[in-house]
């Protein structure tokens, strides 16, 4: 047998064998790869980064906020969980106050999980004045409640996750309605947005955002070659793409910048080791290389498939003639 028959004849499972190995060293092993950023999340992070308070303005007083919608399960936690670690990061480095709400039951403690996760590296913030969360809300309430919020957002949902009431918090000062919280972004495996760009955005002008699995990305671009949406974060990609942005400029306290992205490879002032960033805030880029790895295994699988395949045929007909 020559070589392309070999691997023909070749056991599949030696095949799931090396994808599983090539997959998981990249996980146990991580190391520094390139990440490109593209403009929806580049338009995203620099709306959130300009929401955050000058020096000499105290946060509390802030006149700015955004709201982080849960609409989704633990399913699609691998691809929509990091960018929500990233978002909620961005906020609380920049002092951004940022609410977070969700009409899904199996949400509700993905919700907890992802700012206990973040308020573990920031001592300073304090929920009901550097965030608040608004917690579970019954479906029937949904349209009260998103367009309520137009009109006064304590009136709308009276009571936090904690069971205080919403008006008599710190977070509330100088905020009232979308005016203030001019931003929501959506994190769904489904059907990302449509609720808010409807409702929200039709009837008060509010800005709104996605964040989906990388299969919805498709459906929601028209979305943002309308204006319907300001920015999107589409699956692991996405999420990785925001992890590198807040690590490079918000984590610095620098101002975003395309030069710098463009060059920072070549700039060691403005490289960012792995090694100083905490597993959980870097999760998306270590997922994009070991699904960089097991893509580029694919595409040499096939190719090297096919030519066997017709480098056999070519045999047979040889050898029947």
């Amino acid at each position: 047998m020559n070589f392309f028959e070999k691997l023909q004849a070749l056991d599949r499972r030696w095949i799931y064998l090396i994808l599983a190995i090539c997959i998981i060293l990249p996980l146990i092993f991580p190391y520094d790869s390139l990440t490109f950023t593209t403009r929806p999340t580049e338009s995203l992070y620099r709306l959130i980064d300009s929401y955050a308070p000058p020096a000499d303005v105290d946060p509390i007083d802030h006149n700015r906020a955004f709201l982080m919608v849960f609409s989704h399960d633990a399913s699609t936690m691998p691809e929509l969980f990091p960018m929500e670690l990233a978002i909620l990061r961005h906020a609380f480095q920049r002092n951004i106050k940022v609410f977070t709400l969700t009409f899904t039951p199996t949400a509700a403690p993905i919700m907890d999980l992802a700012i206990n996760t973040v308020k573990e590296e920031f001592p300073h913030v304090r929920s009901g004045e550097h965030y608040m969360n608004i917690g579970y809300k019954i479906w029937a309430l949904v349209l009260p409640i998103v367009l309520g919020m137009g009109e006064n957002i304590a009136d709308a949902v009276e009571i936090d996750a904690e069971g205080r009431s919403v008006g008599s918090l710190p977070i509330m000062t100088n905020i009232r309605n979308y005016n203030e919280m001019n931003l929501v972004i959506d994190f769904s495996g489904s059907s990302p947005g449509g609720l808010w760009i409807t409702y929200a955005r039709s009837r008060f002008g509010t800005n709104v955002a996605v964040g989906v699995t990388a299969v919805s990305a498709a459906d929601v671009y028209p979305l943002l070659q309308t204006g319907q949406l300001v920015g999107m974060l589409a699956g692991i990609k996405g999420a990785a793409e925001y992890e590198k942005l807040v690590d490079v400029f918000a984590m610095q306290d620098r101002e975003f910048s395309r030069e710098i992205l463009r060059n920072e490879r070549h700039l060691p002032e403005f490289q960012i080791s792995n090694d100083d960033i905490p597993y959980k805030f870097k999760q998306a880029r270590i997922g994009m290389n070991a699904q960089s790895i097991a893509h580029i295994l694919i595409i040499v699988f096939i190719l090297i498939g096919n030519i066997g395949y017709f480098v056999q045929k070519y045999n047979e007909k040889k050898q029947s003639e």
